[in-house]
């Protein structure tokens, strides 16, 4: 495998580990002020989907030779673009930003930077993410399988959320 492969995906998944841990204090934090979570049942799957995406990537890697690939420069401009959005989510969220859905009862909803245009700009994110770093990588049945798993699991994440903020925010 390329070296870039291999840099790409540790850079990627620090990035991750590094996220989980800011969600976990986070998700400390909120809770130590009342924050209450919600949709407990589906985040495992969330989990599993993340993990079994960066297994799939180097399933896919092992199998095929990629020995040969090349650097996409505009699937990575696009992938540096979606960082710049996520960072941009994370830290206008701030202390509210998190993995999980978690409600207090003792803060405000923010509706400015991305989510002043999007109600889940993150969730976007992520889904281009699904495919544009295996795509990057050359795992192909990744980019596809992966993105449709992230979206079918939107289906039952969304309207929790959005009902969990409806009846915090409904006055």
């Amino acid at each position: 495998m390329p070296l870039f492969m291999w840099v790409l995906l540790s850079i990627i998944i620090c990035q991750r580990l590094i996220e989980l841990i800011i969600a976990r204090r986070n998700e400390n934090w909120m809770k130590a002020r009342g924050g209450i979570e919600r949709g407990k049942e589906h985040y495992k799957l969330f989990i599993i989907l993340h993990v079994l995406f960066f297994v799939s990537i180097l399933m896919e890697i092992w199998m095929r030779d990629v020995s040969n690939l090349k650097i996409n420069y505009i699937l990575l401009s696009l992938f540096i673009f979606t960082q710049i959005i996520r960072i941009w989510c994370i830290r206008t969220l701030g202390r509210f930003w998190n993995t999980k859905i978690i409600i207090s009862p003792h803060f405000s909803l923010v509706k400015e930077g991305p989510y002043k245009y999007v109600n889940h700009p993150n969730y976007i994110i992520v889904g281009i993410e699904l495919l544009v770093i295996p795509l990057l990588l050359g795992a192909y049945v990744t980019a596809i399988v992966f993105p449709l798993l992230h979206i079918l699991l939107l289906t039952v994440r969304i309207p929790k959320e959005q009902k969990a903020l409806a009846e915090k925010f409904s006055d």
